[in-house]
């Protein structure tokens, strides 16, 4: 962990590039069947991706700007609630208005310093870096993908080679259900967003919707966020409580269908990691690498579930990571033994009849 920490510059862009070239496998492979070269058609498929990205990051772009439009009425309304505030906190606390405005001048002045030391740079910076390296990335990943098959097999012992290209290929097949699922999962909860906030005539429906659909790639915390982030930018506009818990409602909602229905069904794996671990892994990868590690934390979980369900000797935390309790292990192990008896079910079926 402490090296993920200290080199998340470079491993989280490689681990994303890693989710991506994945994706874009399939596509790769159908492109190469009908005679396109390999390095065509990984520059297609990359760029297919790219094309995807940036019609996406433009639509939020055109509603951020129409946002922008209502800054003076945004700002009107935070300088009410500020006035508000102030009168609030000075006759339940005591505190004067002049001793409010100092402490506001020092934390105004320290944030000021935070922007301007030598770290800022980095912080505008990293991301930028970041948007660069994972198309390059993901090239060289596709491009070299049989040399790094073929190392990640060498690496082991002779007798262990069927061993690890079975989990190599189950990692892979989890992966590009997880990416595929999670692409149509987003799509739908964004339409289900923006279709409910419409009907409630909320301004920036679309761009609320997609944001919230963006936020909830990140398990169970990013739900959250995107239905606080949707009522504070309601209230601007719509301060009504009608028309707010109207917007909590649609959020709830679609977080049931999402939950008990779309990742089933949609995002449903081959496996499956139980919620405790799940909301772990997503608080432990936000602290190691931000929102990257979230988003990254159930594909790395489902990757080691994988691995250890495959070495003797880390079964334990195979069953750790699972969702399947012991009285569903045990019900699994006594009809794999029933069936293995002499007549199976078919002895049991005779007996019953």
């Amino acid at each position: 962990m402490v090296a993920i920490y200290l080199g998340q510059d470079i491993i989280v862009p490689l681990a994303l590039a890693g989710l991506l070239a994945v994706l874009l496998r399939p596509l790769e492979q159908r492109l190469m069947r009908i005679g396109i070269p390999k390095l065509m058609a990984i520059t297609i498929a990359l760029t297919i991706a790219i094309l995807i990205v940036s019609a996406v990051t433009v639509l939020i772009s055109m509603q951020l700007a129409d946002f922008s439009d209502e800054w003076p009425k945004l700002k009107k309304n935070i300088d009410h609630v500020y006035r508000d505030a102030r009168r609030w906190i000075r006759r339940e606390y005591s505190v004067s208005y002049r001793q409010q405005a100092e402490y506001l001048k020092n934390a105004q002045s320290k944030t000021l310093e935070t922007f301007q030391g030598p770290e800022t740079l980095g912080a505008v910076t990293g991301p930028l870096g970041t948007l660069i390296l994972i198309p390059i990335y993901t090239f060289l990943l596709l491009y070299y993908r049989a040399m790094l098959i073929h190392f990640s097999v060498v690496l082991f012992a002779e007798e262990q080679k069927h061993r690890v290209l079975e989990v190599l290929g189950e990692i892979k097949s989890i992966i590009q259900s997880y990416m595929v699922g999670l692409l149509l999962e987003t799509t739908a909860v964004a339409v289900l967003n923006s279709a409910g906030l419409l009907v409630l005539n909320v301004q920036y429906a679309i761009l609320l919707g997609v944001m919230a659909a963006i936020l909830n790639l990140v398990p169970y915390i990013g739900g959250l966020v995107a239905t606080a982030l949707a009522v504070m930018v309601t209230f601007i506009s719509h301060p009504e409580i009608d028309v707010l818990l109207g917007v909590v409602g649609i959020f709830i909602v679609v977080q049931i269908i999402d939950n008990n229905f779309l990742v089933p069904f949609i995002v449903g794996s081959k496996v499956r990691i139980n919620a405790l671990v799940s909301i772990v892994g997503v608080l432990v990868g936000g602290a190691l690498a931000g929102l990257s590690g979230m988003f990254l934390s159930i594909p790395a979980i489902a990757m080691m579930k994988v691995i250890f369900d495959r070495v003797p000797g880390l079964e334990p935390w195979g069953i750790l990571l699972g969702d399947q309790t012991p009285e569903q292990a045990n019900n699994n192990l006594f009809r794999f033994v029933n069936l293995k008896k002499p007549g199976g079910e078919n002895a049991g079926e005779e007996n019953q009849s």
